[in-house]
């Protein structure tokens, strides 16, 4: 019999300190910012009890134990038997399974690319009807996610198969507030204010940028992110969608424009430290630690929610280190657009628990719990932001829910041989001034040809 969520706070506070049935419970009713009554409404609504559902994802380790969390208050709300299984060779596995008639029932992919091929070859089961209508209603830049989730079926139609839960940011710009303070620098708005307190700091005499593309057989890949994040402010996001899948060829001039608009940044020797022909020899590790030399040997580092990892030990974000949102230029008038990335889920193994699981996903309490457990971040406008670990990742979901449109990094949209290839070296090639953004944009091409 499928258990009551109305129980008391002291029974569910019991569940969690023993791992009754569901399994770990972190946080008893009425704890923490959540929308308990979206919880107790949909394990009214939802008997699963004795159905079986198997989870395959690429989370492991700390993430792994956030999402077994809430495996098991969907299991507590329903009654079911689901579990979660990791694996960092998730990309190969899920083929091998599909191919045997094997597959879990949900899978977690970790970019669309794959869920993408997987559609195409029957192996996925499309979202259950009105999945598009809540997406669109209830994420910020809504479209963009259905988009980013509709594939090709076996026919060659597009139908919507993948459910994005957790996302990255990478559309940030790093600084120390100390820093700023000492100088009066303001918190820029538009790419506009940007380049214009670039110069303000060179007339300062202090330098704009720390910029570091070195990452051993991926060099170049930092620069493929400024470029991705230039393309969304310059042009809309269907040129975006048309550059990445090669409908738009790579050295067209709008790519060829962005290409160059990267190197208005970078290879520009008064805006970055040292030698603008010399930032691929830097390790993107060590480049943002710039910010803390005293006095700085730079003012601001544009890189992903990832980059703190590489701050010096000890460093406290919101006070010692801080970011802003890389911004849109106002006069192109193309809103807030974000570069990211992200997880989605999408129906391997069709069932009514997996249904009723990413029906799950739909309720602000699923978001809300994983957003307590730190490392997730979510576009879905109705979660309550007080439930965020920490004020760090209350303003990097505020810049997802903010957003007009979101994108995924290009380059993991790309074929291997172009994403993971001649895109990071042409980049390399451009920023250590070998060849033009035409000549770059031209070679890797002729590589995105040759391929086909």
């Amino acid at each position: 019999m499928k258990r009551s969520l109305l129980a008391s706070a002291a029974a569910l506070a019991l569940c969690a300190q023993s791992g009754h049935a569901g399994g770990h419970l972190p946080f008893a009713e009425g704890e923490g910012a959540f929308n308990w009554d979206s919880y107790a409404a949909y394990a009214a609504a939802t008997d699963l009890s004795g159905q079986s559902l198997a989870i395959f994802g690429p989370w492991l380790a700390g993430e792994a134990d956030a999402f077994t969390a809430l495996v098991n208050y969907f299991n507590e709300a329903t009654g079911a038997q689901a579990t979660y299984v990791g694996s960092d060779s998730l990309e190969q596995q899920i083929v091998i399974d599909a191919e045997a008639g094997s597959a879990p029932d949900l899978t977690v992919f970790p970019q669309p690319g794959l869920a993408a091929t997987m559609a195409g070859r029957g192996f996925l089961t499309p979202l259950p009807d009105g999945s598009a209508d809540w997406i669109r209603d209830n994420y910020a830049a809504g479209q963009s996610w259905i988009d980013l989730g509709t594939y090709a079926n076996e026919g060659g139609a597009d139908e919507l198969y993948g459910f994005f839960f957790n996302v990255n940011v990478k559309s940030l710009v790093w600084y120390i507030p100390e820093n700023f303070e000492d100088f009066e620098y303001e918190i820029p708005e538009s790419m506009e204010e940007f380049k214009a307190l670039m110069d303000q700091m060179v007339a300062d005499g202090q330098t704009p940028l720390c910029v570091g593309l070195g990452s051993g057989g991926a060099t170049g890949w930092p620069a493929t992110d400024w470029v991705e994040d230039l393309m969304l402010r310059t042009q809309p996001p269907e040129v975006y969608d048309a550059w990445v899948s090669n409908e738009m060829p790579f050295d067209d001039p709008r790519v060829v424009a962005a290409i160059e608009e990267y190197g208005s940044f970078t290879r520009n020797d008064d805006y970055v430290v040292g030698n603008a022909n010399d930032t691929a020899s830097i390790d993107f590790r060590e480049s943002p630690k710039g910010l803390f030399a005293s006095p700085p040997e730079c003012m601001m580092h544009r890189q992903a929610s990832f980059i703190p990892a590489y701050f010096p030990e000890g460093t406290e974000l919101g006070e010692d280190a801080d970011f802003f949102y890389f911004p849109a230029y106002a006069e192109k008038d193309l809103g807030t657009p974000v570069l990211g990335a992200g997880t989605l889920f999408a129906i391997t193994n069709d069932n009514p628990a997996a249904g009723a699981f990413l029906e799950f996903l739909q309720t602000p309490f699923a978001h809300e719990v994983m957003m307590a457990q730190d490392g997730f971040l979510t576009p879905y406008t109705g979660a309550n932001p007080d439930a965020y670990a920490s004020d760090t990742l209350r303003k990097q979901g505020a810049i997802l829910t903010n957003a007009t449109t979101f994108r995924f990094d290009g380059s993991d949209l790309m074929p291997g041989g172009v994403g993971a290839g001649t895109f990071w070296t042409g980049m390399v090639d451009y920023s250590s001034g070998a060849k033009t953004a035409a000549e770059a944009a031209s070679e890797i091409q002729s590589s995105w040809d040759a391929l086909k």
